[in-house]
């Protein structure tokens, strides 16, 4: 048994000799999903948010992200997976109908981009709240641009069985508060995340090709790839390049160190770069002509600028930053943040995939939890950039604890410490649904070609298709798929009601308004 399986087997062995290894099933899931609009001719929609779908701003489960293009659905998180991808299919049952001729983008990696501007920048209103999430978006376009703003991906959510908490502070010997141990044991689970989680790429990365259309604002980047054909660039054993350095990453934040260590260390180093100044950005200026570019000039603009692949996270109260959130009240669950939108699925997200996540999760939590180096955060970044541009790559060596090691063969050790876990999570299932997902990327890791990369690729090479027209065609399909299902009325019903009344608080919120939008910045940021 290898290191790995001897420090989760304590904490298991525990769990059972106690007859507490039930808990591990109680874990709320939940799943928030970005998909870009785009018209009938495969181009980035150019309309506004569908008023029918609500107001981005105040409805709980459909909103937008970066873009007015780019709608993002949230479920609420239940116990139960199927329950969770059963509200996503609702969402998205509902949403279609609403869209006439447009659809929704099926891939992560944007296509029909024709240069920065024909991204347009979320609108939320004229409250303060609304035009303080306006100017941020403003601001991660001079700093980023647009166009990378337009990558869709899957979030995760994840919270832990709340009863295992005590158990576990009880079987660690822990003298601390029970917070404080929670909190713990969720930077724990983000550690080895970090140091495991680009298996998450090489399983599930689905963006090994790109439309040349992206690089109409960075021409300079197009000569790191291969051309697949006149409109595709590539690299042959990509797995998930919207989690590389030219997707959803930010050179601009290499330089930064967030401390994983504790909540208190990650707390300050956040709050650090939130307010400290950035030369490049003083540059840019904050309010110029009277108009806000950015909401400040600092190395971020606010917290969830700051990408990386797992946020731990605590609900804000109305107004609350979210570091404060954190600071009071510690860590609620994580969002785990890696998942490209699996194209294959109408609604991106297999339900094995999502049951694989949540062993995977619970295998973070359950392993000891070494601090980090700041050696070890360049090693962690290194193996994912690898995989991200060739996790296929037969041979494939990666670095753990210094030491070279293939991918092949540290798959199979991660996936191999999942098994009882597995195991107890299907406990009382006949058709044992955790072993059968563990069994499936098993097969991936023996097997490239079984890969939603490698069968992407495969799939626009047997058809003569660039990324482009087999992304629109495949949307195409998930529209029809969705607009063959209506709705149960009474659901139905429930969508259109909570549009409405998002619709109204969103007035109620414009109509209370009293403040300034200089002196709301200016309370909002000197909170403490």
């Amino acid at each position: 048994m290898n290191s790995l399986n001897n420090a989760l087997s304590k904490r298991l062995q525990y769990l059972i000799d106690n007859n507490l290894h039930h808990l591990l099933q109680l874990g709320l899931k939940g799943i928030e999903k970005e998909s870009l609009r785009i018209n009938r001719r495969g181009v980035i929609s150019q309309t506004p948010h569908p008023k029918a779908l609500g107001s981005a701003l105040t409805h709980p489960y459909i909103t937008t992200d970066y873009s007015e293009a780019l709608l993002e659905f949230i479920t609420p998180p239940f116990a139960d997976i199927k329950q969770t991808l059963g509200y996503m299919h609702q969402i998205h049952q509902f949403v279609y109908p609403q869209l006439g001729e447009e659809m929704l983008l099926a891939t992560s990696m944007p296509c029909g981009i024709n240069g920065d501007l024909s991204v347009p920048i979320a609108d939320y209103g004229s409250s303060n709240v609304g035009k303080m999430k306006h100017v941020y978006r403003k601001g991660l376009w001079h700093r980023y641009g647009r166009t990378m703003q337009a990558i869709a991906g899957i979030h995760f959510n994840y919270s832990v069985p709340q009863a295992l908490w005590p158990v576990l502070h009880r079987q660690t010997g822990n003298q601390g508060s029970l917070q404080s141990f929670i909190s713990a044991g969720y930077f724990g689970l983000i550690r080895n995340f970090q140091r495991q989680g680009w298996l998450m790429l090489y399983l599930f990365g689905a963006s090994p090709a790109i439309c040349k259309s992206f690089f109409n604002s960075r021409p300079q980047l197009m000569a790191e790839f291969e051309e697949f054909d006149a409109h595709t660039l590539y690299h042959p054993y990509a797995t998930s390049l919207r989690m590389s350095d030219i997707g959803y990453k930010s050179k601009n934040q290499a330089g930064l160190k967030i401390d994983y260590n504790s909540l208190d260390g990650y707390v300050d180093s956040l709050s650090k770069a939130i307010n400290t100044p950035y030369p490049d950005y003083q540059n840019i200026g904050v309010k110029v002509d009277g108009e806000y570019q950015q909401l400040n000039a600092n190395i971020l603009q606010i917290e969830n600028e700051f990408y990386s692949t797992m946020r731990p996270k605590q609900i804000a109260e109305s107004g609350e930053k979210p570091t404060l959130a954190l600071k009071r009240r510690g860590v609620m669950y994580v969002e785990m943040r890696s998942l490209d939108l699996n194209l294959f699925n109408p609604i991106g997200i297999e339900e094995s995939t999502a049951r694989f996540i949540e062993a995977f999760l619970l295998s973070c939590l359950l392993q000891d939890s070494p601090l980090h180096t700041a050696e070890e955060f360049h090693i962690n970044n290194s193996n994912q950039l690898l995989v991200a541009n060739q996790g296929r790559q037969p041979g494939l060596m990666l670095s753990k604890n210094g030491q070279d090691i293939s991918l092949q063969a540290w798959a199979h050790e991660i996936l191999d410490a999942m098994q009882p876990i597995c195991a107890l999570l299907d406990q009382g299932s006949m058709d044992k649904p955790y072993q059968l997902a563990l069994q499936q990327q098993q097969a991936m890791v023996d097997n490239s070609a079984l890969t939603p990369s490698a069968h992407i690729l495969a799939c626009m090479q047997q058809n003569s298709q660039e990324f482009g027209c087999f992304a629109s065609n495949t949307s195409a399909l998930h529209k029809n798929y969705f607009i063959a299902q209506p709705l149960d009325s009474q659901v139905q019903q429930q969508f259109v009601d909570m549009a409405a009344a998002s619709l109204q608080k969103q007035a109620e919120i414009e109509a209370a308004d009293h403040l300034s939008f200089d002196d709301f910045l200016t309370r909002y940021f000197s909170q403490s």
